[in-house]
């Protein structure tokens, strides 16, 4: 049995042909073409000075021009003939011994006629010898060169695959992989949980393709092209996918990159075999993944001057998106996370006439796209799927079926037969906040600091309305971090200037613990001087929201910004953003500073009891501060 699975398991490489060329050259250099003999060539007077001691026993005349001499057994016994006595496998030499080219035949048969009268010659004989066995052996060497020449070619070239995927003479060709209408696409709007608004706008695409005359009749024109804009994991390609599925038809699908490649002409060669492929299956759909990477705005950051590959590839695609020759029944769908930096030509009416926006699930999509990743889990009957979209907030689609995964792991991993509640709340941790690192060595001083920077942020958050509610705090390491406090914000559309200000002195909250008790600040608090800045920048710069300034905004919603190397705004103004910046954080961290001073005592005993537990939830605060007013829950009971 095993001699059989070995067989069936054998793979040809080709590393077996250039080891069978090799073997060739090897045998031809040893056998020269002459059989398993290596013979020595001599000249005439060496021949008659052995004919003239009887060592000759016999003579074959080759085509009149060349002989060959086996020798006598005395004669291969001789020390003047060891050369030729044993072949190259060091065994008996049965001749012929020596080759020699023999000049005039005539006087050579005369020698021969006479050392056989004189009987120092026993035989001798004429035979042809057909020429092209000479010319093919010459020839041989070339040919196997050639043959492994071919052979690699047709390796390096891809095999002739569907679509081109070559290296050699298919570069030029389309690297797009072709879903079978029938067989390879099996997704459709069943299994996009969600994004109901993007759903329906593509919905409206599948129809024109399923119906055209419907649209066609009435003077309107099938779109050319829509463009999924939205952060990673929202589900571009997926709902891209479920499109082809539903629309029934021929799907061609390739990521900006394959266009990309380090030979002149390539990127515009694939665009037009890519277009001519889906031209010939009409009605058809072209799926390009992360666009931006030949999409991106022409004339940009490119200091070299030369020819740019990249924007001959944009050319292309415009011109066969939109130019003389018209595409029918060809509907380009793309998708990218950096819509600001696409070219302008790209993004206009008649190419792209559709901007699709997949933003992030809400709490009612994230529940959908939970009851499609728990399908395949073993889980137990009572888990609340509604409890589980409320503490993912700005999860996308990509993070729900990790944690779903996550989770899964955490339950096998712990020997339980169903997945739990505890186990997709360890999942979320363990995304959000890293691994936990209960082995990292931490001295008494720097844990109770640890512990007061978090009860800091939970204390300071508790006591403002707009403040997100906390769920837990935790002194474990996590990940980078030597402390965590996870909080459930409430999602809102817009944000006014008190809740930015209310979630900024939250933050802060750990620093201005460290100062109130210790009278003294660490370097622990950088993640939260990031996030603060970041805020109060985006308040000044970007939202308007400071009255020094005004309603101005610098934002350029664009992304054309960027390539300057100026800002646009005066030094002037640069100073007084930097001034404003710094006494908007300043004035936060003060805020924090007052509350924690006001709530000291209750600030330390929920530090206690953090260095105590390590772990703290929000029914520990409620013992120390008493019910958050806040609260929305308590407000209407």
């Amino acid at each position: 049995m095993s001699t059989e699975k070995n067989q069936n398991n054998f793979k040809f490489s080709p590393w077996y042909i250039y080891i069978l060329a090799i073997a060739l050259f090897i045998g031809l250099s040893i056998f020269n073409g002459n059989g398993f003999q290596d013979p020595s060539v001599i000249s005439t007077s060496k021949f008659d000075d052995l004919l003239a001691k009887g060592d000759i026993e016999k003579v074959i005349i080759y085509n009149k021009v060349q002989a060959e001499a086996f020798l006598t057994k005395k004669a291969l016994s001789d020390k003047s003939n060891k050369d030729v006595a044993n072949d190259f496998m060091n065994r008996p030499n049965k001749g012929p011994h020596y080759i020699f080219n023999v000049g005039d035949i005539q006087e050579f048969e005369k020698k021969l006629d006479s050392a056989k009268k004189a009987k120092k010659l026993k035989e001798f004989d004429h035979k042809q010898k057909s020429d092209w066995a000479e010319v093919f052996f010459s020839l041989l060497p070339i040919i196997i060169i050639i043959a492994v020449w071919i052979f690699i070619m047709k390796r390096m070239s891809g095999g002739g695959a569907a679509g081109g995927g070559g290296q050699i003479f298919n570069i030029g060709k389309s690297k797009a992989k072709l879903f079978d209408e029938k067989t390879d696409v099996k997704v459709t709007f069943k299994d996009v949980a969600g994004l109901e608004g993007a759903k329906e706008e593509v919905q409206e695409i599948v129809e024109f393709l399923k119906n055209p005359e419907k649209y066609t009749s009435l003077g309107g024109k099938i779109p050319k092209g829509a463009l999924l804009v939205g952060p990673p994991g929202t589900g571009k390609t997926l709902l891209a996918k479920a499109v082809a599925g539903e629309a029934k038809v021929p799907f061609f699908s390739l990521s900006g990159s394959d266009f990309v490649e380090m030979f002149v002409g390539v990127g515009a060669s694939r665009v037009r075999d890519l277009f001519k492929q889906a031209k010939d299956k009409a009605p058809a759909i072209i799926f390009i993944d992360e666009i931006d990477a030949v999409g991106r705005a022409r004339g940009k950051n490119n200091f070299s001057g030369s020819n740019d590959e990249r924007e001959n590839t944009l050319n292309q695609l415009l011109t066969e998106m939109d130019g003389f020759g018209t595409n029918t029944h060809v509907i380009v769908l793309a998708a990218t996370n950096r819509a600001d930096v696409l070219d302008k030509a790209l993004m206009r009416a008649g190419r792209f006439d559709r901007q699709i926006y997949v933003d992030l699930p809400d709490i009612r999509e994230r529940k959908e796209i939970f009851e499609v990743h728990l399908t395949p889990l073993k889980k137990v009957a009572d888990l609340d799927v509604d409890f589980l979209a409320k503490q993912t907030p700005g999860f996308s689609g990509a993070d729900i079926a990790n944690v779903c995964n996550e989770a899964a792991l955490i339950a096998a991993r712990n020997n339980k037969t169903a997945v739990d509640k505890q186990d997709f709340l360890d999942a979320v941790d363990r995304i959000v906040g890293g691994l936990e690192k209960k082995n990292k060595i931490v001295t008494t001083e720097e844990k109770r600091a640890i512990a007061i920077h978090e009860a800091g942020h939970a204390t300071v958050s508790w006591m403002l309305e707009h403040a997100a509610p906390l769920v837990k705090v935790t002194i474990v390491p996590r990940g980078q971090s030597l402390g965590a406090a996870w909080y459930l914000p409430e999602e809102r559309l817009i944000v006014r200037p008190n809740q930015m200000l209310d979630e900024m002195c939250a933050t802060m909250g750990g620093r201005a613990a460290e100062k109130v008790i210790f009278d003294t600040i660490s370097t622990g608090a950088l993640s939260d001087l990031e996030k603060v800045t970041k805020q109060a920048r985006a308040m000044i710069t970007i939202y308007g929201l400071n009255k020094k300034l005004g309603n101005v905004t610098y934002y350029d919603s664009s992304g054309q910004s960027e390539y300057n190397f100026s800002k646009p705004y005066s030094e002037e103004t640069a100073q007084v953003i930097d001034k404003e910046i710094s006494d908007l954080i300043e004035s936060q961290y003060q805020r924090a500073i007052q509350i924690l001073d006001d709530n000291k005592d209750k600030l330390l005993a929920l530090a206690n009891i953090l260095i105590e537990k390590e772990v703290i939830f929000k029914d520990d605060l409620e013992t120390i501060f008493g019910k958050r007013p806040f609260d929305k829950e308590e407000i209407v009971s």
